[in-house]
Formats: C-alpha cells, structure tokens, sequence
C-alpha cells in the first residue's frame, strides 16, 4: 500500500491521517462541501470533495466514495468508525474494484456487524449470551419469546447501535408498542426493521475488549474497557482497564472475545461487547463492533500499541506487530467525549461557530480533535468536537488528571459537555465504584441539573 483514502471526517479523519504519516504513507481525505477547510483536509496530503453536506449525498455514497478513490488512485481504504464503515456493500466494492479495505472482509463483516448472526456464532461456541430470541418477524412471535424469556427484556435492532431500535420492555402490556416502535426506528435508521429480545438485565457494567487479528491467524486482546457511563445509551465516559472487576471474570471475558475473533474469522481491529451483571457475577455477550471504536485511544494509553497502525499493518497483509504474551496493561486511563450539546437543556445539538478552542495541554493528556478557533459546528454531522484521554499510573491519579484538564479546557461560541464530564469524574460515587449503565440517568444527572449554573 501507497495511498490510502480516508472516508470519513472529524477527528477520526485526522487520527488516521497521523497513522498514515507515521507508516510513510499517503493520505488522501474524502470531503463534503462543508468540510473543505477543516483540519482534516489540511493535514492530509491531498484532499477530495464528494459531495454536498448531507451525508447521504457524501460520506454515505459508496459511489462517491469509490470514485474519489479511483481519481486520488488511492490502492487503499480506511472508513473510520460510523458512516459507512460497517456496511459489508463497501468492503466488497473495494475487492470488487482492487482497493484493499482496512477492515474485515465484506462476508467476515457480515457475520459480525448483524447482532443476531454474532449471537449464534457465540452461543455455538459456548460463549454465554443470556436468555434471547432469533430474529423476531411478527408481534405473535414476541409475545412467545418473552414468554419464555420472562420479564423486563430488551428488544434489539439486528442491525446499526447506537441506542437506535432498542427499547426497555418491563411488562407485558407494554410489549406491542415497544415492539412496533422498535421495529420502526430500525427500519428507518438502517434499513433493516429486524430485531430480537433479550434478557434485561438492569443493575449492569458494558465492558468490552479490544481485539486485533492478522491474516496470518494471529488473534490477541488488548485489555478490557468500561463503558458503563452512558445517556440513552450513548457513552460519555470510558476507561481502561476496567476497574472492579474480578480478575476472573476479567479473564473470561478477555478469553472469550478472542475466541469468538477466531470463530467468525476476523480480521483487522475489532471491539467484542459483553454486558456484566454486577448481581449474579457474570457476563453475557452483546455484539461486536467490526470497526475502530470512539474509544480507542484508552486502549492504546495502558497498552502502548498504536491500533490505527495495526490496522494498517494487517490491511498490507503483515503480521501484527506484538503477540499476546508482550502485551502490557500499565496504569489506567479515562476518556471524555466532548461534544457540541447543552446538557443542562435536554443536551440538545449547539451549532455556531467555535470562537475560543484551547484545550488542556499536559504530558500526560491527550486530545483527539478537529477543531480549531473558527470551526463552524455542522448541523449535518455528529456534535463530537474531541475526545480527552487522561493517563495515570492508577484511577485515582487519571481521575484527578481528567478534572484538572477539563477544568481547563476553554470553549467558547457553542455549548459542550465539559461541565458535565467534569462533574462527572469528580462526583463521590463514580470515584469510589465502577458505576452501572443507569447510573448516570438514574442517580446523577437529576441532582446535577438542580444545581444552580455558574454567573
């Protein structure tokens, strides 16, 4: 590989561009109209508008896509994370046209990306996935799946995250709404109104663990990550390792991602997704994701090992660069997503322009962004504007780093999440205890919101 078309934007657009350099290689980022002048068009080699600002007359055309590849003569293609970077149709355009696609294979992606087909590869491998239905085609069949299930459950889009299809179902009188309700917005988010059920388990920790694959059969793990503080379960905060947690149970779930890595064939940089009951001591398994995650970089923090350039190095057909027994989990980090959103008002979307963009500048904080003073926050995109990766040589330690960092993040012209995320690590009980995934809805952001705002 020579060069390699990123196609995607924001932050994940410019991490990969810095992968690219790192490895000698050429980088060249697909762009909307709105994008033209952000950083990551600037700190590619070469940038290629595809399209209008919507999304789907840009960055979700894979016909766009392709042929800004085949002009830039691009021999390789990263997708980044969303858009079209889980969609097998892409994966198997590129192998159609010769472009080697940095990610799993479009029939390994398939297996993968669809919840109910990973579902059944891991309960054909004796890798627990709880009380749950196949794929649910009419409301009769729900009413005998959670029958047998029992209630509350959890309906689930086949297809897509992202909290989209999914729905708390607590009793029976509730199910036919929910049912078609879920069905629906699955539908209209991915084309795809499949969904299935699945015991709800409601004091729970979302822990999943990075994994890495080669085309030479090598299958390592790099740790686990918690990614239990979550809003309508969007992740806010996420850490590495996961803290708490019986190293049993940490080894089990460790084990049992790279067993289902070797199960479904995969390839390149992947996230299996595990759901922790913090009551009965065990784990099930969730999904997985067959793409580089949001949060990444903690993983990469205790480990070392640079997962975007691993990427790279499977996608050229090398072997990874480390095996199982190198790899190191030292210290413990956390990371903040800081997006353009009012929390205090329903955390809806603050678009404008960016005015004042400094944020903390430490040895031991990161900051993975596209921004700078004069970015117009889109209406057309995602609110992220930056992730914080505070690294310490335990929680504790990365902790504190994170609220002194957020403290001192300066943003002004639109309203974010740093208030809220500064709080957030700074509150009692999310110091003391690894929190549960209805911790943040259910325990905090009432008594947050009736504080009383600052001037």
């Amino acid at each position: 590989m020579r060069r390699i078309l990123i196609a995607n934007r924001g932050e994940i657009a410019v991490r990969v561009a810095r992968a690219c350099f790192d490895a000698g290689l050429e980088s060249v980022v697909s762009v909307s109209a709105a994008d033209r002048d952000g950083l990551a068009a600037l700190v590619a080699d070469r940038a290629v508008t595809i399209g209008p600002p919507p999304a789907i007359e840009s960055y979700l055309s894979i016909d766009r896509v392709l042929a800004a590849a085949k002009a830039a003569d691009c021999d390789a293609l990263h997708p980044g994370y969303g858009f079209l970077s889980e969609r097998p149709e892409l994966a198997e355009a590129c192998e159609e046209e010769g472009i080697v696609f940095v990610g799993p294979p479009a029939a390994v992606m398939r297996r993968a990306g669809d919840k109910m087909s990973a579902r059944a590869v891991a309960a054909e491998n004796g890798i627990p996935t709880g009380a749950g239905s196949d794929g649910l085609e009419s409301l009769e069949q729900a009413v005998e799946a959670a029958e047998r299930t029992g209630y509350p459950l959890m309906l689930k889009a086949s297809a897509g995250g992202g909290g989209r299809g999914m729905a708390i179902v607590n009793e029976a009188s509730d199910l036919e709404q929910r049912f078609h309700s879920a069905r629906s917005e699955a539908q209209q988010a991915f084309g795809d109104g499949r969904v299935y059920l699945e015991r709800y388990v409601g004091r729970a920790r979302h822990v999943e663990v990075q994994v890495l694959a080669d085309t030479h059969g090598n299958v390592i793990h790099l740790g686990e990550r918690d990614c239990s503080c979550q809003r309508r379960y969007q992740k806010l905060v996420e850490e590495a390792p996961a803290a708490g947690l019986d190293a049993a149970l940490a080894e089990g779930i460790r084990n049992a991602a790279v067993e289902l890595a070797r199960a479904l064939s995969y390839v390149g940089a992947g996230t299996v997704e595990f759901l922790v009951d913090t009551e009965r001591g065990d784990f099930t398994f969730l999904e997985v994701n067959a793409r580089v995650q949001v949060e990444h970089p903690v993983s990469e923090a205790v480990t070392g090992v640079d997962i975007v350039g691993e990427q790279l190095r499977i996608a050229a057909g090398e072997r990874l660069s480390i095996e199982q027994d190198e790899v190191r989990i030292e210290g413990h980090a956390v990371e903040c997503r800081i997006n353009a959103e009012d929390p205090r008002n329903g955390f809806l979307p603050s678009p404008g322009t960016v005015t004042r963009w400094a944020p903390p500048n430490a040895s031991r904080i990161r900051v993975d962004s596209h921004v700078q003073p004069g970015y117009e926050v889109s209406p057309y995109y995602d609110s992220l504007l930056a992730k914080v990766i505070a690294w310490g040589p335990d929680r504790a330690a990365a902790l504190q780093l994170m609220r002194r960092g957020l403290d001192r993040f300066k943003v002004e012209g639109v309203r974010t999440t740093v208030p809220l995320l500064a709080d957030i690590v700074a509150a009692p009980a999310f110091a003391a205890a690894p929190v549960t995934t209805r911790w943040l809805e259910t325990e905090f952001l009432e008594e947050w919101n009736a504080r009383p705002t600052e001037g």
